[in-house]
């Protein structure tokens, strides 16, 4: 997987390197238990501070996305259930979203044909247990 930052966006590094790794798990460049770069390494890769990719795996652990274990590094979690507390998290999220869509004009057809296709691309589905 590819992960290129913004050096001069508004978004904080962590939180782009966040966001990648999220979208690369749902998208299915990262695999269920997949081993992720140290900490060293992966801030030498993107050219950036190791507390920045030290904050991001905090981030993703602290999110259940990756677990980390001082032996063998930051892994893709294996798949999780959605709790109580991420699904209102999860639709506070969408509540802003969708009204910033709003506010911008963009027509609830349009917004779902976003979600659509956006939606398509994700490889990383449940099995029901």
């Amino acid at each position: 997987m590819v992960i290129t930052l913004q050096l001069d966006s508004e978004t904080p590094l962590y939180e782009q390197l966040r966001n990648q790794i999220v979208i690369g798990i749902a998208t299915g460049g990262l695999k269920e238990q997949e081993k992720l770069p140290t900490v060293r390494q992966l801030a030498e890769d993107l050219g950036i501070n190791t507390m920045t990719v030290n904050k991001a795996y905090a981030l993703l652990k602290q999110e259940g996305y990756i677990v980390i274990d001082r032996r063998h590094g930051a892994k893709v979690s294996p798949k999780t259930q959605m709790d109580a507390v991420h699904n209102e998290q999860l639709e506070a999220q969408l509540q802003l979203i969708i009204a910033q869509a709003t506010i911008k004009g963009v027509d609830q057809s349009v917004f779902q044909s976003m979600i659509s296709n956006i939606f398509s691309k994700m490889t990383y589905r449940h099995q029901p247990s």
